[in-house]
């Protein structure tokens, strides 16, 4: 789909405290492999992206890189567990044009910088039913 709509289900996010065990869990449980790991100043987070053998639907897992970073504040208000949702958008900002004037509750207006090079934006839970939404523009090859 194109023109700023959901294309694919990119990853789930899972905030954990130690990256390196829940890592070594979805390998070991799952057959899982870590295909990509990353630091992610501008968001506080290690961030290391899981996805099966065949590629489909990854998972990535968000470990915070201070007391002050959101994912350190959502751990400490709800525990370890799924954090977002990603969809990949062919145009980041269009849909963010396009949420905007549909009245929906955005965290981001314009994009951001993500992991893996990515432009991400949020969409306020609030708009979604309690589930934080993230868009992903992928860097063009």
């Amino acid at each position: 789909m194109k023109d700023g709509k959901a294309e694919t289900l990119y990853h789930v996010a899972i905030a954990v405290r130690n990256i390196d065990e829940v890592e070594k869990l979805y390998e070991t449980a799952l057959g899982l492999k870590v295909h990509h790991r990353e630091i992610v100043e501008e968001q506080g987070v290690k961030s290391s992206m899981l996805v099966p053998e065949d590629g489909g639907t990854a998972l990535e897992l968000l470990e915070p890189l201070s007391d002050n970073s959101p994912i350190s504040n959502f751990l400490e208000k709800r525990g370890e567990g799924i954090h977002h949702i990603c969809f990949i958008v062919d145009n980041i900002q269009s849909a963010l044009n396009r949420l905007k004037e549909q009245g929906v509750q955005l965290i981001d207006e314009s994009p951001r910088l993500g992991a893996y090079g990515a432009k991400v934006a949020f969409i306020h839970p609030k708009a979604m039913n309690g589930v934080l939404i993230e868009l992903a523009e992928m860097p063009k090859k």
